[in-house]
């Protein structure tokens, strides 16, 4: 595999100097590889390591002194840089996803929209429920949440269950790679320095259709294979009953549960609109916008409705509120480490001069670069299993290559948005969910199939996905390089 990607790159055109960066960077994805699949590290200690370990084969690095020391020093201020940029929306993200399930916002969104499509098209609510609330809660918390009703829905119409287990994992894996505040894009935009509001609207519009097509790859095997509906961990067919029946009194309404959600994504989006834009608008107007529509603001004021429809909800008073709020606060802070760990392995692989080389090794073969980081990113999935740690460890060298961090006039000028290159490494980021992949046994045991029905239904959904998505961001890229 390392010998045809370094023939695809020319590598054996170049001279010793220019090949070294390829070095560095193959030895730190293999230590990566090695650290995490086989000696099982924490994803944040290999990749702290494999940061230091780049910085330390660098030929050179910024300022004066040993250069060990300069490595481990480099490596932590930008581990500290990428931990500023992202700690507080990551922490915000996973409170408001604890707040959607627990106060019943997102049980409320599933039945609303099942209700308004119809149960004919109850898949299709599925996977817009699904897609749309990955976007502030991670994917396995949207699966925890979402596996019950499909299991009631399958229940009462007596058939479908593959296919709506299905429906909700194609929509909610692409939001998952695609729009922020999930860690892995959120990294991926502040690396590749991409406008936040831009990327979110752009991934909305490049995953609906890989929704979609999702949909029509499960509608497939649920006829192909017909599974029926299955008990698994926490949820028996005794328990389905209860929860078809459950009142909707209990719940709060459709558009306040919205509200966390769509606010957010709303305003960072529309500050990036009126930037681009709105030229002829008052100071004051711009700044109002500029200001509300900041990431780190814009996601606090959908926390505090969140939090709001937890209280009410539940009828807790601030201690008790907050005291709920430790886990997914916990959770968060361990996916802050892990992300701001690959932005630091990111930053060492730019300081190794492999962007060069890259440029070196392609200018003039015509080769694409979404298709390489693509296949990084899908390399990287199948080979250590985490699509969070695929998306940023490809973001950082992608950026390295494209000159991203440097000087502006630096920056390569690809002939279209690198937005595109953010999507092609969310996508390649799908391919190859085995054994090694958490989502994977996530999937197996909650809906209660079996290994080997969960490689031919969810792994060879992901890797359609996938491949979709290549097609569409090639095809994207080409009539509309924005």
């Amino acid at each position: 595999m390392l010998d045809s990607s370094l023939s695809l790159l020319n590598l054996s055109m170049l001279g010793a100097s220019t090949a070294w960066p390829f070095f560095v960077l193959a030895a730190g994805i293999l230590f990566i590889v090695l650290a995490i699949a086989v000696f099982r590290f924490h994803a944040f200690i290999a990749l702290i390591l494999a940061a230091i370990l780049v910085g330390i084969l660098s030929s050179a690095l910024p300022g004066d002194g040993n250069h060990v020391i300069k490595a481990i020093n480099l490596s932590m201020t930008e581990f500290g840089v990428t931990a500023g940029k992202i700690a507080w929306v990551i922490g915000l993200a996973s409170i408001i996803g604890l707040c959607l399930m627990e106060s019943g916002a997102a049980d409320r969104i599933v039945r609303s929209m099942v209700r308004a499509l119809g149960e004919k098209r109850a898949g299709w609510a599925m996977m817009l429920c699904s897609f749309f609330l990955s976007i502030p809660v991670f994917f396995d918390t949207v699966f925890f949440l979402l596996i019950p009703l499909a299991q009631a829905l399958a229940f009462r119409l007596g058939k479908r269950y593959l296919y709506f287990v299905l429906a909700m994992c194609a929509g909610g894996v692409i939001t998952h790679g695609l729009v922020p505040p999930t860690p892995g894009p959120l990294v991926m935009i502040e690396t590749l320095q991409l406008d936040l509001g831009f990327a979110m609207v752009a991934g909305i519009v490049m995953g609906l259709p890989v929704g979609v097509f999702g949909l029509y790859v499960a509608n497939w095997m649920d006829k192909k294979y017909n599974f029926s509906l299955r008990e698994s961990a926490g949820i028996k067919i005794a328990d389905l009953e209860s929860i078809v029946n459950k009142d909707d009194k209990e719940l709060p309404s459709f558009f306040v549960s919205m509200m966390p959600v769509v606010l957010p994504v709303f305003l960072i989006s529309f500050a990036s609109s009126v930037k681009v834009w709105g030229g002829g608008l008052p100071s004051g107007v711009l700044s109002t916008i500029e200001v509300l529509g900041n990431k780190n603001l814009a996601m606090s004021l959908g926390t505090v409705i969140a939090l709001y429809l937890m209280a009410s909800q539940r009828k807790l008073k601030m201690g008790p509120l907050w005291k709920t709020m430790e886990e997914p606060i916990a959770t968060a802070g361990t996916i802050i480490l892990i992300t701001s760990a690959g932005g630091a392995f990111g930053a060492m692989i730019r300081y190794a001069g492999v962007g060069d080389a890259v440029k070196a090794a392609t200018e003039g073969t015509g080769f694409s670069f979404i298709l390489l980081a693509w296949l990084i990113a899908a390399v990287m999935k199948v080979a250590q299993g985490s699509g969070t740690v695929s998306m940023i460890t490809t973001s950082g060298i992608m950026a390295a290559i494209l000159g991203v961090g440097g000087p502006p006039e630096a920056v390569m000028d690809l002939g279209y948005n690198h937005v595109y290159i953010f999507a092609a490494i969310a996508f390649g980021s799908k391919m190859g969910s085995w054994m090694n992949d958490s989502g994977f046994w996530i999937v197996c045991k909650l809906s209660g199939f079996t290994e080997a029905e969960t490689l031919k239904t969810w792994t060879v959904l992901l890797a359609a996905i996938g491949v979709f998505g290549l097609i569409e961001v090639l095809i994207l890229s080409t009539i509309l390089p924005l």
